[in-house]
């Protein structure tokens, strides 16, 4: 049995719009918005009167994409810890052309990196930046041979 592809990966957020514009403001475009609820939703979740809102965002050239969700219904009361070492989905890896002009865009918006840029072996440059709700970002960039 093989794997076709890797469909997406899907975040809860809190604050949905911003988001959605700081994933757009890196270069991601929105691909679909859609509220879920109702019996189908409670059933694949198991939860009791669910209600999200979604945001499918992709990258121009790809098939996988980022879901964004915002449970309206249940509000999480608990967040987990969100640190580097922690269970769980941890961080997205963005290769970028630019590493010195992404990090730029992300500080501009208000969100910093976690540490200076360090160069990993003779492979990539690479900064982890937190941003929005906590999410972890590595940016890398090859470095040419």
């Amino acid at each position: 049995m093989n794997i076709n592809r890797m469909d997406h990966v899907s975040i809860n957020v809190l604050d949905l719009v911003e988001a959605t514009r700081f994933f757009v403001s890196l270069g991601f475009v929105v691909k679909g918005e859609w509220e879920a609820s109702g019996p189908q939703l409670d059933r694949v979740t198991g939860l009791h009167e669910a209600k999200t809102t979604c945001v499918a965002l992709g990258i121009p050239n790809g098939e996988t994409w980022l879901e964004l969700v915002h449970y309206q219904s249940p509000v999480d009361s608990h967040p987990s810890s969100n640190e580097v070492y922690s269970r769980g989905l941890r961080h997205l890896c963005l290769n970028v052309e630019s590493l010195d002009e992404m990090i730029r865009l992300v500080e501009q918006q208000g969100y910093t990196a976690i540490h200076p840029v360090k160069q990993f072996g003779e492979t990539y440059r690479l900064c982890y930046v937190r941003g929005p709700d906590g999410i972890l970002l590595e940016l890398a960039e090859t470095i040419p041979k």
